[in-house]
């Protein structure tokens, strides 16, 4: 409960008013071709609502004045596979490539504090990026639970099998696929780099607990590692 709170509390900072009421209805995302695609994890210490001012008068208005797009948040509601254990999961929007990297490449120069002001307010912190490679629409159903699943490989003609595998275990036990990132991009001192992160759907916890044990069964040939979450 205390970390839902400091998550809500963030999200008032972060955002407006008319977004933070919105949080238990349906959240959408749109990307165009072109566009990157932020995936941000992190986890808030108690410092953050009274460090975030500074961090948003600073940082994130150079992130806005480069072509960051903020979108919904998302809060972890629980970690099912993994020892990662983050409270905020963000997909968030880029204009483009150029935009998200120049970001990067100057903000020491903008802000040169920037780094020390993160690590104030969050014992960790976690990106990946992507451009999108089409257009790409999906919502997230406050009715229904929603999983997000990362995998490093270990090897690839095995890793691709055990992707195929798995993709095909999710559909036919009734999950949707709402979003799939390869290619992961990230930067120093924030490196998260899964080879695949998968966004699926489900009716209700029932039905995720039944593939989940299906998920077990097929073991770990070609996986390195695994994050996995219900988020809301």
């Amino acid at each position: 409960m205390k970390q839902t709170k400091l998550i809500l509390v963030f999200a008032t900072l972060f955002l407006s008013a008319t977004m933070v009421s919105a949080q238990t209805k349906t959240k959408k995302w749109s990307f165009k071709k072109g566009e990157v695609i932020d995936i941000l994890l992190f986890k808030g210490k108690s410092e953050l609502p009274k460090l975030f001012p500074k961090y948003k008068e600073t940082a994130f208005d150079f992130a806005l004045e480069k072509g960051y797009k903020p979108q919904p948040f998302l809060a972890v509601a629980e970690t099912t596979q993994g020892g990662y254990q983050p409270d905020t999961f963000v997909i968030a929007k880029w204009t483009d490539l150029t935009s998200r990297k120049a970001f990067t490449d100057e903000i020491l120069d903008k802000v040169p504090d920037f780094h020390q002001q993160r690590r104030a307010m969050w014992s960790s912190f976690y990106l990946a990026y992507y451009e999108a490679k089409k257009d790409i629409s999906f919502e997230a159903n406050p009715d229904k639970i929603v999983v997000a699943t990362s995998y490093w490989k270990d090897e690839t003609s095995a890793f691709l099998n055990f992707k195929k595998e798995w993709l095909k275990k999710a559909k036919s036990g009734g999950g949707k696929v709402l979003l799939e990132l390869n290619e992961p991009m990230s930067t120093v001192g924030y490196m998260y780099k899964p080879d695949v992160i998968v966004l699926t759907e489900w009716n209700d916890r029932a039905a995720f607990d039944a593939f989940a044990k299906e998920n077990m069964k097929m073991g770990e040939k070609g996986i390195q590692n695994v994050n996995q979450f219900i988020i809301k």
